[in-house]
């Protein structure tokens, strides 16, 4: 179900993503609410898409135009909105901590990765059978550091890898058509203060910053973190990912 603000909240006709119309799952958390202020800001049109519903109280400038609840396992859904949609950002998750029972590990899996995947593809076929755009969709996924680095929390980091793997996956295996309909990004994100981490380093806000100040350079693999180890080995990882897909892939016309 989808609410839209009143034209008195339409966003500003410059910046970087005047125009566009921008998606964010877990648009009520910290990240989600501060890359909507940010988006904003850059003149984007922002829709939340979000398992919590609407704030009652909603007349910042600040907030999503439109607000869209869906539930993991409803994906198809969100179709009708996606197809509004130039850029996509998933950004919703869980973090289980230290509960590694099976069931939690199961809904980890869903949310963080499973769930992400199904919108991944879902976004993607809708931007091969639309390939009209002026500009290519834009495809963002937050995978965080998690990825590659211990997080305090087995079943989240499981959950990162696999999304990172997959969305490596899909890099490394678009063709040039592909790429031209749809971009994709990876965001590698640092340990930052939200309900998931009260104790984060980092400020919501100043990572949503340096995510669009990135985006804005043209930068795909957009990394923020006080940890440099970060910066050296996430490209390693890449290029290591790259070099093996592309090796052992197998052209389906060969098979």
């Amino acid at each position: 179900m989808a609410n839209q603000a009143s034209s008195s909240s339409d966003p500003p006709l410059s910046g970087r993503w005047a125009g566009r119309t921008v998606g964010i799952t877990g648009a009520s958390g910290a990240l989600g609410r501060a890359l909507t202020k940010a988006l904003i800001a850059e003149g984007a049109w922002v829709i939340a898409l979000s398992h919590s519903p609407r704030p009652q109280v909603s007349s910042s400038m600040d907030e999503a135009q439109e607000w869209v609840s869906w539930s993991c396992g409803d994906e198809h859904q969100l179709d009708s909105t996606l197809k509004r949609v130039d850029v996509l950002l998933l950004n919703h998750g869980i973090n289980p901590g230290g509960d590694q029972c099976s069931e939690t590990l199961s809904k980890t899996l869903e949310v963080n990765a499973l769930s992400h995947w199904r919108l991944m593809q879902q976004f993607e076929s809708i931007a091969d059978r639309d390939q009209k755009c002026e500009q290519p969709r834009e495809l963002w996924v937050n995978t965080s550091e998690a990825e590659i680095q211990p997080a305090l929390s087995p079943g989240y980091e499981l959950s990162k890898r696999l999304i990172g793997e997959l969305v490596s996956l899909r890099w490394n295996n678009q063709t040039a058509t592909q790429r031209q309909a749809l971009r994709l990004r990876k965001l590698i994100l640092g340990p930052f203060r939200s309900n998931l981490n009260p104790i984060g380093i980092l400020t919501s806000g100043f990572v949503s910053r340096q995510v669009i100040w990135q985006a804005n350079l043209g930068v795909n693999l957009i990394i923020v973190t006080p940890n440099p180890l970060t910066y050296l080995l996430m490209p390693l990882v890449e290029l290591v990912r790259r070099v093996y897909c592309r090796a052992l892939k197998v052209n389906p016309h060969d098979r």
